[in-house]
């Protein structure tokens, strides 16, 4: 009687308050090149806000709510804006967007593989998603540099969608500035198109697993490298990956894997 009725509390906590148990995580994200002005300046990261009929989306609003407290000098987004049905999630993306935080300086957004639709293969879907992107103030990046007082914000399209193509973004990565790179989907990171790169990678895509039993790894990871779970990992040549573990849910069940927005104070890395 006691494990039924633990098992049902657990299943209870893990249905109906975890998935909306937002957490606030803040870093330090020391930038090789920064400029002494952005020195102690703010940046936000969301992701994976999956806005459509699985879950209420007026959370999303009342945490992007939330997030404008902290007065973002950057805010990048890192795709799956929605779980892609029908047209109907357009309409509630612009919604949703009207709410949308934005930095002082810049805001930038890539895509994800939802935002390309059924099997990640609607180019349409993609379109539509980035001019409500741009309507609300946001630069999408597909294969782009995003140049910003003084970083560089380089947005690979989604690995798994139609448009992915950076190598000649990341060809032309000036290794003198400031660079931050946007990309959905962590696997990139193992692809040989990096260019010697140094610095931080900005990834969702994993939602960390939403189900991490204790001590034990996440069960279910939509990644071929499962090393690439959530949180900071240093790829120990230069790059620093940073997965986000998703603001919204595929499905609303999450259990020891809180929804987060993450809060980066920008310092200056200095050379080794």
């Amino acid at each position: 009687m006691g494990l039924g009725a633990a098992a049902s509390l657990t299943g209870l906590y893990s249905w109906q308050i975890a998935p909306y148990q937002l957490e606030f995580v803040k870093l330090k994200m020391p930038i090789q090149n920064l400029p002494p002005e952005l020195i102690g300046k703010t940046l936000i990261q969301v992701s994976d806000m999956h806005v459509g009929n699985r879950f209420d989306w007026n959370y999303l609003i009342e945490s992007l709510d939330l997030a404008k407290a902290y007065q973002p000098d950057f805010v990048v987004y890192t795709g799956d804006f929605t779980s892609f049905e029908n047209e109907e999630q357009y309409s509630q993306l612009q919604n949703v967007m009207k709410s949308a935080v934005l930095g002082k300086i810049g805001s930038f957004a890539v895509l994800g593989n939802h935002d390309y639709g059924h099997g990640w293969s609607n180019e349409t879907v993609a379109s539509t998603t980035c001019e409500i992107l741009e309507n609300a103030g946001i630069s999408p990046l597909r294969n782009e540099i995003g140049k910003s007082e003084g970083i560089n914000f380089l947005g690979m399209d989604d690995y798994w969608g139609l448009n992915f193509g950076p190598e000649k973004m990341m060809a032309k990565q000036d290794p003198n500035a400031a660079n931050i790179v946007l990309c959905h989907n962590p696997d990139v990171c193992d692809l040989p198109l990096w260019n010697d790169y140094q610095g931080w990678i900005l990834s969702g895509h994993t939602h960390g697993g939403q189900v991490k039993p204790p001590f034990l790894p996440p069960p279910i990871l939509p990644v071929k490298n499962r090393a690439y779970s959530a949180g900071e990992i240093d790829l120990k040549d230069g790059r620093t990956l940073y997965i986000n573990r998703a603001l919204g849910h595929m499905f609303p069940i999450r259990f020891n894997v809180r929804p987060e927005i993450t809060v980066f104070e920008l310092t200056k890395r200095e050379l080794t």
